[in-house]
């Protein structure tokens, strides 16, 4: 099979552009802000993977392969040495509470359900749980707002707290929002960029997808119920296969990565 031209290549982006641009838009970012953001991606990226025998890439081999000048190249530099670095891969601190709160032993009941936790104390109370999610620079308060409006914990009569959901969604396009969507569209192309520019002998990364076009529009609510089952059941199990295996403190042979799977409903 031939190369993609150009022209495709271009194609093929301007396609998954268009829902990116949406959200820019609907954010109030315009065409300027986003050209300008793409100079800066076009040099970061240039420098940073396309250097040789593992050296940065230099101003001049930056410009040529960018399409920008020198002068602009060292513009786009000195914005990147002065601004922080983008948001890499992010999971928030309210699903890894979620996550551990179903699965931790400490945290179950019994039967092996969520706890009825109380907000502090001795023993397992929702405090202790945000220590044991590394989340302990949130404020419990802080915290359990965002999971409540999300539907996904409420109080009891009593005072406790009891988990509704497994997994948080925000509800608004919120900042938390925002980030998430940053980190899935990151990885999903991530993933594309790693199996389109491997070695021929190199491992790929798992991408799959089940679509058909010739499906009646009345069976979508049907589809969403049996994926919200399907799909929950499965992620669920990655869930507790990942928690099996985190990198235990002390473990000097054993350096800690971020390793997932994501799902997501196609349709048009």
């Amino acid at each position: 099979m031939g190369s993609a031209s150009t022209t495709q290549v271009l194609a093929a982006a301007r396609q998954w552009l268009g829902p990116l641009v949406h959200v820019l838009i609907r954010c109030g970012v315009t065409s300027k802000d986003f050209a300008e953001l793409a100079k800066t991606a076009y040099v970061e990226v240039a420098t940073q993977q396309f250097g040789k025998r593992g050296r940065p890439t230099n101003v001049s081999r930056t410009a040529v392969l960018t399409g920008l000048t020198r002068r602009e190249v060292r513009k786009q530099r000195e914005r990147l040495d002065a601004t922080p670095d983008a948001w890499t891969g992010y999971v928030t601190k309210a699903s890894l509470v979620l996550s551990a709160w179903h699965q931790d032993p400490e945290f179950l009941d019994s039967h092996g359900r969520p706890a009825l936790l109380p907000p502090e104390g001795s023993g397992a109370t929702f405090g202790a749980l945000l220590r044991r999610c590394g989340a302990s620079d949130v404020r419990p308060s802080t915290l359990l707002k965002e999971l409540r409006a999300a539907g996904a914990v409420r109080e009891t009569p009593d005072g406790r707290l009891e988990p509704l959901k497994r997994i948080y969604i925000p509800q608004t396009m919120d900042e938390q929002l925002i980030r998430l969507w940053g980190t899935v569209i990151a990885d999903v192309a991530t993933t594309y960029v790693h199996n389109l520019t491997r070695h021929a002998d190199g491992p790929r990364r798992f991408e799959r997808a089940a679509v058909n076009d010739r499906i009646a529009a009345s069976a979508s609510p049907e589809f969403w119920k049996f994926l919200d089952r399907e799909g929950q059941a499965f992620l669920e199990r990655v869930d507790a296969w990942l928690l099996e295996h985190e990198a235990k403190g002390g473990e000097s042979n054993s350096v800690p990565i971020r390793l997932g799977v994501g799902m997501y409903q196609i349709q048009d």
